[in-house]
C-alpha cells in the first residue's frame, strides 16, 4: 500500500491510503485522488504499481510533475521520503510522521537505566480521582477535569486526533517536560507503537531528542494494569557492563521523575500513557498517577468506543450496500427483459423480412439502452464525488441540446416541447456535462409523466437581476420545466429527491432527482418542486450568476470519502 502526505497546499494534512494493485491519478478528473488544488491539470500524473514498487509519470500537464525538486519527464521510482510536487501541493511519500515518532522514543535495558518504583496503582473504577478525599478546591479541580476528559472523549471521533488532545490535556494537567503515547500494534505480536509524542520545549541543538524510558517499567504497566511512579536515573556508560544490573559501581546522572498510566478498557490494554519530568523541576506525587490513571481509563474507555462505533459503521455500510445493489439490480432487470423483448421482435422481423416489425423492435431496444444509459450515468454521478469543472458556458445552448436528445420520443408521442429562453442571458460560470445531465433529468421525467399527443413540456430560463434598492444581492439564473401530467401526490413529494424513490414502477430507478439535487448543490444552488394532482408539475432550479465573479468549486466540493458520501445518504 501507498501512503501519500500532502504536506503543502489546499489539502494539508490529508493522507491518502492507495492499494497496492490500482493504478492511481493525482489532477481534477472526476477519477483522481479528490484533491481542491485548481492549480493541477485534469490528468497530472500517473501513480503505477509494480510488483511492490510505485512509479510515478507525468501526463504532459501544464506545470509539469517535480520529483525531490527536479522535473521529471521520464517515469520515476518512488521510494519513502520523496516529495512530488503538482500544482501548489506537495505530496510526501509513506508516511515519515509515523517513522519519526518511533525514532523519537528509546526503550531502555536495565542496564542502561535504573528504575525505581515508588508507587502503584491499579487502573479501575476504584482508582478514579472523585474518590480521593480532600479540600473543596481540590474536589471542585477534579470535576474539572472529568468534565473535559468527558467532553473530549464524547466528541473527538478521530483516533489521532483523540491521542493528541488527551495528550495536551496532561501536559495542561501535570506540567511534565515531556511524555508520549503507547498504542499495541493489531498485529499478532501486538508491539507498542509511538503515536503522539510531545516535549514541553523542543530539544537543543545537539542534544539527543529521544525519550529514554525503562522498558521494565512500561512492561509492568502494560502486563499488570498498573499505573507507576517511578524515579528512572541513566546509567553512566563509562562505568556501566553488558549485562550489569546496576549497583554501587554505576554512576548516575539525569534523575528523572516519571509516571507511566495503562490504558484500558474493561480486561483489554490498549498502550500506555507515559510523562517526566527532572529532578530539577519538581517530582510527581501519587495524587499526580492518580490523576493521569483517570486520563487513561477515559481514553480506553474512548478508545473502546470509537472501535464499537467503527464497527457498527462498517455494518449498517454492508447492510445499506446490499440494500442498493438489490435496488439497482431489479432496475436493471426490468431494463434487461425490455431490450431482450425488443431484441426478439428484431429477429423476428429479420426472419420474416418484414422492415416494419423489425423498425418495432427497434424502438423497444433503443428506448431501453438509453434507459441503462441513464441509469450508469446517474449512478457514476451520485455515487462518485468530483471536482467541477466549471467554465463560461451559455446555459440556452445546454438546454436546446437536451430538447433534441429527446425530440424523437416527443415526435413519436405526438407530445409539444416549448422553449422559453432568455436569449439575451449572459453566459454563467458552470460545469456543462453536469448541468447537462441535471436538466436531461428534469425534462426526461417531464417527457415521460405527460399523456400522449395532450402531454406539452416547457422550459423555461430567465436571469434576474437584484433590484436596485437591495444592495449585495447577487444575480441568479432560474430554469423552469413545466409539464401538464397528472401530477405529484401529497404524500410523495417529501421524499421525491430521495435516492432510490421512483413513481415510475418498474420503469424509474429513483436516482434521476436525486442525481439532479445533488448537481444543483454542487454549484452552490437550489432545487424547488411544485405540483398538483390533474395539473401538472414544476420544477424550478436557481443558480448564483454573478458574471463578475469566478466560480470556486472548491467551495462547494466536499472531500470526503466517495462511498461513505452515497451510503449517508441512504
Amino acid at each position: 500500500m501507498l501512503t501519500l502526505v500532502v504536506i503543502h497546499g489546499p489539502d494539508k494534512g490529508r493522507r491518502f491510503e492507495l492499494p497496492g494493485n490500482v493504478p492511481q491519478l493525482i489532477g481534477r478528473s472526476s477519477e483522481a485522488l479528490p484533491i481542491t488544488d485548481t492549480t493541477v491539470s485534469r490528468r497530472h500524473a500517473e501513480l503505477t504499481p509494480d510488483k511492490g514498487t510505485w512509479w510515478i509519470r507525468d501526463l504532459d500537464s501544464h506545470n509539469g510533475t517535480i520529483v525531490n525538486g527536479q522535473s521529471i519527464s521520464d517515469r520515476r521510482r518512488l521510494v519513502p521520503g520523496d516529495e512530488i510536487r503538482v500544482g501548489e501541493s506537495v505530496f510526501r511519500v509513506g508516511d515519515p510522521a509515523a517513522r519519526e515518532q518511533a525514532e523519537t522514543v528509546r526503550l531502555m535495558h536495565p542496564h542502561e537505566m535504573d528504575a525505581s518504583v515508588e508507587r502503584t496503582l491499579e487502573s479501575n473504577e476504584d482508582s478514579m480521582i472523585l474518590s480521593t478525599q480532600g479540600p473543596s478546591a481540590a474536589a471542585k479541580d477534579h470535576l474539572r477535569l472529568i468534565y473535559r476528559l468527558t467532553s473530549l472523549t464524547t466528541q473527538i471521533t478521530d483516533r489521532l486526533k483523540l491521542l493528541e488532545s488527551v495528550m495536551d490535556l496532561a501536559f495542561s494537567e501535570l506540567k511534565p517536560e515531556r511524555g508520549f503515547i503507547m498504542l499495541k500494534n493489531d498485529d499478532a505480536e501486538g508491539a507498542l507503537r509511538p503515536l503522539v509524542v510531545r516535549h514541553r520545549t523542543a530539544p537543543a541543538r545537539g542534544e539527543d531528542p529521544r525519550i529514554q524510558v525503562s522498558r521494565t517499567i512500561l512492561q509492568h504497566c502494560v502486563r499488570r494494569g498498573e499505573g507507576l511512579l517511578s524515579s528512572n536515573a541513566m546509567a553512566d556508560p563509562r562505568f556501566g557492563t553488558g549485562g550489569s544490573s546496576g549497583g554501587d559501581s554505576i554512576q548516575r546522572f539525569n534523575i528523572r521523575s516519571a509516571l507511566c498510566s495503562p490504558i484500558r478498557f474493561k480486561d483489554r490494554t490498549f498502550g500506555a500513557i507515559y510523562l517526566d519530568s527532572s529532578a530539577a523541576a519538581g517530582t510527581f506525587t501519587p495524587a499526580h498517577l492518580a490523576l493521569l490513571n483517570a486520563i487513561a481509563l477515559h481514553t480506553g474507555l474512548a478508545l473502546a468506543h470509537l472501535e464499537s462505533y467503527q464497527q457498527r459503521l462498517h455494518t449498517e455500510r454492508l447492510a445499506a450496500m446490499g440494500e442498493t445493489m438489490a435496488t439497482l439490480s431489479h432496475s436493471i432487470k426490468n431494463i434487461m427483459q425490455g431490450m431482450r423483448g425488443g431484441a426478439d421482435v428484431v429477429e423476428m422481423g429479420l426472419k420474416k423480412d418484414d422492415l416494419k416489425i423489425a423498425r418495432g423492435g427497434w424502438t423497444i431496444l433503443r428506448r431501453n439502452i438509453d434507459r441503462i444509459g441513464r441509469l450508469t450515468l446517474n449512478m457514476l454521478a451520485y455515487s462518485k464525488q468530483r471536482m467541477l469543472e466549471v467554465e463560461l458556458t451559455p446555459l440556452g445552448a445546454v438546454v436546446e441540446d437536451c430538447s433534441l436528445l429527446l425530440e424523437g420520443q416527443c415526435k413519436q408521442r405526438k407530445i409539444g416541447m416549448m422553449l422559453e429562453l432568455d436569449h439575451e442571458m449572459p453566459p454563467i460560470h458552470i460545469d456543462p456535462h453536469l448541468m447537462h445531465q441535471a436538466i436531461l433529468n428534469l425534462m426526461t421525467n417531464a417527457v415521460e409523466a405527460v399523456s400522449d399527443t395532450t402531454g406539452v413540456v416547457t422550459i423555461r430560463t430567465a436571469y434576474r437581476q437584484p433590484d436596485a434598492g437591495a444592495p449585495g444581492l447577487a444575480p441568479s439564473t432560474e430554469i423552469m420545466v413545466i409539464d401538464n401530467g397528472p401530477g405529484i401526490a401529497p404524500d410523495r413529494l417529501q421524499w421525491i429527491f430521495e435516492p432510490f424513490n421512483s413513481s415510475k414502477g418498474s420503469r424509474g430507478t429513483g436516482l434521476g432527482l436525486a442525481v439532479t439535487r445533488r448537481i444543483v448543490e454542487e454549484h452552490g444552488g437550489r432545487i424547488t418542486v411544485e405540483s398538483e394532482q390533474g395539473k401538472g408539475t414544476a420544477f424550478r432550479i436557481y443558480l448564483p450568476s454573478d458574471p463578475s465573479k469566478q466560480f470556486d468549486p472548491a467551495a462547494t466540493t466536499e472531500t470526503g470519502p466517495i462511498v461513505d458520501d452515497l451510503l449517508r445518504k441512504l
